[in-house]
């Protein structure tokens, strides 16, 4: 590998800059709907990694589930739950923060130490899609797992719109 940065290293680098950068804007967010949008970049550009990784399946399965299912539901329950604009936290000072510093400097000291210690080789890898792999093992191996879950998520979904459609609330 020469020192000059390729395409392939260019594009990571966006990428791991759209997953981090947002982190680190949820943890100082102001209110919970700005941390879910923020939490939507982070979750785009753990999409891009994998695409850049060759797992082209877990990249659209991240952007279907993750930001096309589970984030758009979160956004949709806070704004329906809320009952005015409630301030994440209260107090603030080193006393709340220094746990979480001592915890993340030590963490970060681990990986650190890991990415460092270990013999990294570079293995070429094969062009091939994961798609049609794992489509065909979904639907002829694993096809009842498959059907058992999707029979789940549909009696959560009715057993949600029942819950949300009862006048009371789900007290009652």
């Amino acid at each position: 590998m020469t020192g000059s940065t390729t395409y392939a290293q260019t594009v990571f680098w966006i990428f791991a800059a759209i997953s981090v950068i947002p982190a680190f804007m949820i943890l100082i967010g102001k209110d919970i709907v700005r941390q879910a949008f923020w939490l939507l970049f982070s979750l785009v550009g753990f999409a891009g990694l994998y695409l850049c990784l060759g797992a082209d399946f877990l990249g659209f399965t991240q952007v279907m589930v993750y930001i096309g299912g589970i984030l758009i539901l979160f956004l949709f329950g806070v704004m329906l739950t809320r009952k005015g604009d409630v301030p994440i936290r209260a107090e603030r000072g080193w006393a709340r923060a220094a746990p979480g510093a001592i915890a993340g400097i030590l963490a970060g000291g681990a990986l650190l130490w890991l990415v460092l210690s270990t013999p990294w080789k570079e293995v070429p890898r094969a062009a091939d899609t994961t798609v049609g792999t794992i489509g065909g093992k979904v639907m002829s191996t694993f096809v009842l797992p498959f059907e058992v879950v999707s029979v789940l998520l549909l009696v959560a979904l009715v057993g949600a719109s029942y819950i949300a459609r009862r006048k009371g609330g789900p007290q009652q």
